[in-house]
């Protein structure tokens, strides 16, 4: 199972948030919208964003994460339950790997991939080390972790809610949009409209009676 973080394991954006705490939240949050619509090129709107976040400190970014990031109702049973059962369950963001790498020891995930912003003795330089990991780079992760699994596509679950999930939840055999743009929705084989990642359990056959708290 291979997952986004951003609006679907966390409730946040987090770059939204880092830009929210030093008062440049409504340009970035405008940016993060147009792009998980597909209305911006995914590499020149992030390069764009991170460029605002100039100045910021590691500490900051902790802070954040403290203090704003959420996870999503029913993340942690989501991935619980399919890593009690055999899953092998990567968290694959656009985001940072600063969070990723937290929420994923939160949740329960075996590895998670996402991009490195670049820190010089302890604050953001405002660029992302490249390359950047996007729309193709999610799915070539997918693939990387099928040929090491040696699974096939009708084997795996992509679930993801922006323009740049739509590769991988069209390659994976079970492709789920969670409260997705609508650009996403249309390239799901599932919709989920409900705020509550347990709905992904039902679509994959688990009953209440198998899910793992």
């Amino acid at each position: 199972m291979v997952a986004d973080m951003d609006s679907t394991i966390i409730e946040n954006e987090c770059i939204d948030e880092l830009a929210d705490a030093i008062g440049v939240g409504d340009v970035v949050a405008d940016i993060t919208e147009r792009a998980m619509r597909g209305e911006l090129e995914f590499d020149a709107a992030l390069r764009e964003r991170v460029n605002l976040l100039t100045g910021m400190s590691e500490g900051d970014l902790q802070q954040v994460f403290d203090d704003r990031i959420r996870l999503t109702n029913g993340a942690r049973e989501f991935v619980q339950t399919l890593s009690a059962n055999g899953v092998t369950c990567v968290l694959v963001s656009g985001g940072f790997t600063f969070f990723t790498s937290r929420v994923a020891e939160a949740v329960g995930f075996k590895a998670n991939h996402a991009n490195i912003l670049e820190i010089v003795d302890g604050t953001l330089t405002g660029k992302v080390v490249e390359p950047i990991l996007g729309a193709d780079a999610k799915v070539q992760t997918m693939r990387k972790y099928m040929a090491d699994l040696g699974i096939e596509a009708d084997e795996v679950v992509a679930i993801g809610d922006g323009a740049n999930d739509i590769p991988m939840l069209k390659a994976a055999g079970t492709g789920i949009a969670f409260c997705p743009k609508p650009i996403a929705a249309a390239a799901a084989d599932h919709v989920i409209e409900k705020r509550d990642l347990r709905e992904a359990l039902y679509i994959l056959g688990y009953s209440d009676a198998d899910i793992v708290s």
